[in-house]
């Protein structure tokens, strides 16, 4: 892979990742972020073009400019509960705007579209394990965003596009040489507040919801590690590459097959930490769904992926990062 790839939303968690890999894989990753909630430190391995994914003449400044093989689109809004108090919001720089990006993408002729989803667009599971073939029924405005962009992928592969979307369990972890990883703000996922919390870095965690149908009362989550995300990406362009000719687009399910409460991830980060993680009791935040785990049998013998990063390994790097990372 030598060719330059079009990574959006590229300054961010996963988007920063996603640059390494393509950059050790000898592509050329080029990040277009607004840096709105990306960093402009975590652009590391390739050029930064600034721009919105909704701006069409940036695009098309963007694409003549560096002829991308490839686009990976993880630009977008992730935040559950700010989406439902939201909802617009989500809908209009989520779905409408990656509709220009995927116009662009056809009007240039791009090989290979990547498009980061969510399990959340299962909402609540009808089975233990959630396969891509699972009914579409979110519950939040950010999941129903991303299942629109899904659709519309469906339809744009009836205009020739090619595209696989990744639907991501609970990305965690960082990179392993400390050189970036997860800085958002405000922080709203389970691993970094718990590190923080055990750290002395920020305030208690508040764990959200203890009446769920679960073994625990906790929700179930599948964690996945952010590196292990980002191989997928590479994968899934290789994939498309071999695929037949015409378009396509195909889902794929990334997470471990695992899943761990709320609660067993206190407890875990606690033991590897050393120290209590000092936490409170709060309601279920709207839009959250019970358990997510995900079936990944499709992800392993399609793309040839398979994580490679354990919990522990999750916790030991987001311990790692977060005592480390800018502030």
């Amino acid at each position: 892979m030598s060719r330059a790839v079009l990574v959006a939303g590229g300054a961010g968690y996963i988007g920063s990742h996603v640059c390494k890999a393509l950059a050790d894989a000898g592509a050329v990753p080029v990040c277009y972020d607004t840096l709105e909630k990306g960093h402009a430190w975590a652009v590391k391995w390739g050029p930064l073009e600034r721009g919105d994914i909704g701006d069409a003449t940036r695009l098309d400044e963007v694409f003549a400019r560096h002829r991308p093989a490839a686009i990976i689109h993880l630009a977008g809004y992730i935040e559950v509960g700010e989406s439902v108090r939201q909802p617009e919001r989500y809908l209009t720089n989520n779905t409408s705007k990656t509709g220009t990006l995927i116009d662009a993408v056809l009007r240039h002729g791009v090989e290979a579209f990547v498009f980061s989803s969510t399990c959340a667009v299962y909402g609540i599971p009808q089975t233990d394990l959630l396969a891509e073939t699972h009914r579409l029924a979110p519950i939040s405005p950010y999941a129903e965003s991303k299942a629109r962009v899904e659709q519309a992928l469906t339809v744009a592969a009836g205009r020739g596009l090619r595209a696989a979307s990744l639907r991501y369990f609970n990305a965690t972890g960082a990179d392993a040489g400390g050189e970036i990883g997860e800085a958002h703000d405000p922080e709203t996922h389970l691993l970094p507040l718990a590190a923080d919390a055990a750290l002395g870095l920020g305030p208690a965690l508040t764990l959200l919801g203890t009446d769920y149908p679960t073994p625990d009362g906790s929700c179930v989550r599948d964690f996945v590690h952010v590196s292990d995300l980002a191989q997928a990406h590479l994968k899934a362009i290789d994939w498309l590459a071999a695929a037949p000719k015409g378009g396509i687009h195909e889902i794929f399910n990334l997470g471990s097959g695992t899943g761990y409460s709320v609660r067993q991830v206190i407890a875990e980060t606690a033991r590897i930490a050393g120290v209590a993680v000092p936490h409170g009791i709060g309601p279920r935040r709207p839009g959250d769904s019970p358990k997510l785990v995900g079936d990944i049998t499709k992800a392993r013998l399609g793309l040839g992926w398979q994580p490679t990063h354990d919990l522990a390994t999750q916790i030991e790097d987001t311990l790692r990062w977060r005592r480390k990372m800018p502030r």
